[in-house]
């Protein structure tokens, strides 16, 4: 257990605290930081042992919390490894099902092109929680729109189960069985200010 240094006037550099995670009797926490991070290191053990290494790996990110969790994987996977991962985020708005298909159509003929290459390459889309699958649909088609990868994988912080399409992940940090009235919460550093899972007694608000 490490002890914190009292401010004697010379140390400028104050001990960082972690954030508090919000307490309510509606949430429930199922992961913290620590479990958050293992998870996720775990993944990235399992991606190169799947993929024999990651020199073919290509991680798209789908918007908005699959792109800073495809990030902490491409940089763990860099660290065992020794090589840069080419890492993206991946908007599938466009290619959602729950969409009008005007709407499609329109934000189909405004997609920008991806900054990394997914042809002939390992595709691995990351995201936070899988559901119903239909956003995992969505970003297959919006992969494909973009290149043929010689493979394709998905990895999910989270599986909650539920499924309406028959979609599997490849790579799973926690299934977490669910009610359909209940919903899960994930809350990253990046956008939210800490790392946690929650699970809330209150009915998802879209389709995963």
């Amino acid at each position: 257990m490490t002890s914190e240094r009292p401010n004697d006037g010379n140390n400028t550099h104050a001990t960082p605290t972690a954030p508090t995670v919000p307490e309510s009797p509606d949430e429930k926490l199922i992961f913290n930081e620590e479990e958050m991070r293992r998870a996720i290191s775990r993944i990235a053990h399992e991606i190169i042992e799947r993929n024999s290494g990651a020199r073919d790996l290509t991680l798209l990110g789908m918007l908005t919390r699959g792109e800073p969790l495809a990030r902490r994987l491409a940089a763990k996977i860099s660290d065992l490894e020794g090589v840069v991962v080419p890492t993206a985020a991946l908007d599938v708005t466009a290619y959602r099902d729950d969409m009008a298909a005007a709407d499609r159509m329109a934000r189909s003929d405004e997609r920008l092109p991806l900054p990394v290459e997914v042809t002939d390459r390992v595709v691995v889309l990351v995201d936070d929680v899988l559901f119903t699958g239909r956003t995992a649909r969505a970003a297959l088609e919006a992969l494909l729109d973009h290149g043929r990868p010689r493979k394709a994988q998905l990895a999910v912080l989270v599986d909650r189960g539920h499924r309406e399409l028959p979609i599997r992940a490849d790579y799973v940090g926690k299934n977490v069985p669910t009610a359909m009235s209940e919903s899960v919460g994930v809350r990253l550093r990046e956008t939210d200010g800490y790392d946690a899972v929650l699970l809330r007694h209150s009915p998802e608000q879209a389709n995963s």
